[in-house]
């Protein structure tokens, strides 16, 4: 079973990367499923109902969300219909809409368990814990049995936080991803029983900028330490970034892992750079 996990999808820039290359990959990778971070794809800030649905056009089979989740307020009502929406697991202590983990049955039989959590790490809301909301989940679908696959959007900050998940998932998860930091990590690896991990899957968005914003107004705070301008998603060509696993379907084993960054400016990753 083959598996692609997309990073953050950041403003115009990275819808329209999303949009041009993933149906490409999709028939040249011969991807079994695919999960895309939508979180920042409406202007940097949260997802709109209208852009989750380009996401699905192009070839998502299930987005998740993170911190940002609902700021499009849309968002709410369509996460909460939508069985392709994943929102983090710990995001509320009660009310939050739609779901933190969601099993998707694809053709053929197998069946793919998708869940979210937020750290607690420098996160500017004081979420509760990540590894006791992911455990429940973990036991209730083991890999290889309940379902094929199991995959673990960790969304937060620090690097050490997204590598302790990888551990305390490690042999029952298929994959285990950071995302948020919009900068993708060169640690690619199959933990020791049998679980892919990246430390973040990094952006699809244009890395001519400070993490897919607009230059000029981030580094205008951080000099002065005062705002002028709201920020802006950075409009030049995308980076699509991200990771593929090969998973035993049998034993929900990842048996091969393998960082994607197609396009912009970043160097080029993947097992086929060609299939666009």
């Amino acid at each position: 079973m083959r598996i692609l996990f997309l990073g953050d999808v950041m403003g115009r820039a990275g819808r329209q990367a999303v949009a041009d290359r993933l149906p490409g990959l999709r028939s040249a990778w011969r991807l079994d499923f695919v999960v895309v971070n939508g979180e920042n794809a409406t202007g940097g800030m949260g997802l709109s109902p209208e852009h989750a649905k380009a996401l699905f056009e192009a070839g998502a089979d299930c987005v998740t969300l993170g911190d940002h989740a609902f700021d499009q307020r849309a968002m709410r009502e369509f996460a909460a219909q939508e069985a392709r929406i994943i929102r983090p697991l710990n995001f509320a202590k009660s009310g939050a809409p739609g779901q933190g983990a969601r099993v998707y049955d694809l053709p053929g039989g197998a069946r793919v368990l998708v869940a979210q959590v937020l750290g607690q790490v420098f996160m500017k809301q004081p979420y509760s814990d990540p590894f006791s909301a992911i455990e429940p989940v973990l036991r209730t679908h083991p890999r290889g049995g309940l379902v094929q696959a199991v995959i673990v959007d960790m969304h937060c900050e620090a690097t050490s936080e997204k590598y302790a998940m990888g551990h305390w998932c490690d042999g029952r998860a298929s994959l285990v991803v950071g995302t948020h930091t919009h900068i993708p990590t060169a640690d690619a690896q199959i933990l020791g029983r049998g679980t892919a991990y990246q430390t973040d899957a990094g952006m699809c968005g244009d890395y001519d900028s400070v993490i897919g914003m607009q230059k000029d107004e981030p580094m205008r705070r951080f000099i002065t330490g005062m705002a002028q301008a709201r920020f802006e998603p950075a409009m030049g060509e995308a980076t699509l970034s991200g990771v593929l696993v090969e998973v035993d379907a049998r034993s929900g084993q990842a048996a091969h892992v393998e960082m994607v960054r197609i396009g912009g400016r970043l160097p080029q990753a993947g097992p086929d750079l060609t299939g666009n």
